[in-house]
């Protein structure tokens, strides 16, 4: 087990290795034996911690990366650049997530109605009196999660649901299941659930023993195609491993698709704008924030939050014409703006995401850049602010392998993001704060998607 006063040397070591400039430092990805941390027998703190005292780990965490020639994923220790194991997916197609408290990597396989999980090997456990830390050599565990057409995968203070759609043709129903990272270590095969009578493409946010999930009504027509979309969002309450429906909110979503929150609000987007479901001592009332004319009948598809952040991000399209509008919403003045994100022109974004204490908000586009946004106050409004954009690849974009495209993932322990190149086959590692690219993973495969495993910093 590594300490937090021997373990300072080896971060000295590793930064001196690939902290070292502007895109110019490189690492290369080398394979390394096995290691297997284990706490002391006699359950002591060990050498540098005080009798009675944290038994912590400093780490920069691992990165899983999909690999997008085979059904593959790639286990990376940040700490040194090695990579610790590699492992064989069960489909190809599949999805990459992390679980609620980031120690395991989620693959959802959506036509193969199956969600398989890897430990990626740095945990926390609250022992009472202290706090305990472990490092092990990644492994794919015996624990698998089966339901019809797992789509939408959401996380939220330790967490997570998993919205299966279900089969009109097949008759099978929609679900949900919630679990966290115990029920994964314990493979507990009946986690908190919730069944539906109807299918549906749907999502669901959990938020302690509640569940904000969509509710689709028998006679609902949708104007978004063929997918049949819910209208209305149901608070479900735990009850001995169910969740049972104990209000529907009162406000109508059409064509609703896509949700977040942050610490007392949860929104989903609308064919008409956005819905805002506020708690107030464990009930929920409803409010509509209507589209605002920039966007004319764009549907809200997509909103992306953090529990400390004051405004959410917000994604619209428009499918006549392919536009994309990227807004920024504060449910408490129930506002929606569109963000000036100042793109490069041609630019479009693929990938949003809040850094580990929601101070930035961050967008990635198509033509290799990282845009770096600030929340701050306007005129009583929670907004956001462009402070900035990294260019992440030298590489023609012309390039670029069919299909793929850049991937970004963010530490949860500290102000790092990571981007996938595809053209590149590598990885690089930005500092937000500074705007700089401080490190370059090589890999000998074309990268899919990526996600950020560890010990998070605000481990709830």
């Amino acid at each position: 087990m590594k300490h937090l006063n021997s373990l300072g040397i080896l971060t000295i070591a590793v930064s001196a290795a690939f902290l070292t400039g502007c895109g110019d430092a490189e690492t290369t990805i080398i394979e390394r034996d096995p290691i297997v941390e284990e706490p002391p027998s006699d359950g002591g703190s060990g050498s540098g911690n005080p009798p009675g005292g944290d038994f912590l780990i400093e780490s920069m965490g691992r990165l899983a990366v999909t690999s997008a020639q085979s059904n593959s994923i790639s286990l990376i220790d940040l700490d040194d650049g090695a990579v610790l194991d590699s492992f064989t997916l069960s489909h190809e197609g599949s999805r990459l997530y992390a679980s609620g408290s980031h120690r395991y990597a989620v693959i959802t396989a959506r036509s193969n109605d199956m969600v398989e999980f890897i430990d990626g090997g740095l945990w926390r456990e609250d022992h009472v009196d202290h706090l305990h830390d472990y490092e092990q050599m990644p492994q794919m565990t015996d624990y698998v999660l089966t339901g019809s057409r797992p789509t939408h995968f959401v996380n939220e203070l330790g967490q997570s649901a998993i919205f299966y759609d279900g089969d009109a043709e097949a008759g099978v129903p929609a679900s949900v299941q919630v679990i966290t990272d115990t029920d994964i270590t314990n493979e507990n095969s009946n986690p908190a659930s919730l069944m539906y009578t109807v299918n549906m493409h749907g999502v669901a946010e959990p938020r302690g023993e509640f569940l904000l999930s969509t509710i689709r009504r028998d006679d609902v027509e949708s104007t978004s195609g063929n997918t049949i979309l819910p209208d209305q969002v149901g608070v479900f309450h735990l009850h001995d491993g169910e969740f049972e429906l104990e209000q529907t909110l009162d406000v109508n979503c059409p064509d609703l698709h896509g949700a977040a929150q942050n610490h007392d609000a949860v929104l989903f987007g609308c064919g008409d704008g956005v819905l805002v479901a506020h708690e107030h001592d464990n009930a929920f009332e409803a409010s509509k924030i209507e589209n605002i004319d920039a966007i004319g009948s764009a549907r809200v598809g997509s909103i992306y939050g953090h529990h400390d952040a004051e405004a959410f991000i917000g994604v619209a399209s428009n499918r006549a014409t392919g536009e994309v509008f990227v807004l920024s919403l504060d449910a408490e003045a129930n506002s929606m703006e569109m963000i000036d994100w100042q793109p490069e022109d041609g630019a479009r974004p693929i990938a949003y995401s809040f850094t580990y204490d929601g101070e930035h908000a961050l967008i990635l586009d198509s033509l290799g850049f990282l845009t770096v946004l600030s929340g701050h106050v306007h005129a009583g409004v929670n907004e956001f602010e462009f402070e900035g954009r990294i260019d992440i690849s030298e590489q023609d974009l012309s390039l670029m392998p069919e299909g793929q495209n850049f991937s970004m993932t963010v530490s949860q322990n500290g102000g790092y993001a990571f981007v996938s190149d595809p053209i590149a086959q590598h990885v690089v590692m930005v500092h937000i704060e500074d705007r700089e690219i401080e490190g370059d993973f090589e890999l000998d495969f074309v990268p899919a998607s990526l996600t950020w495993l560890g010990i998070a910093e605000h481990e709830d």
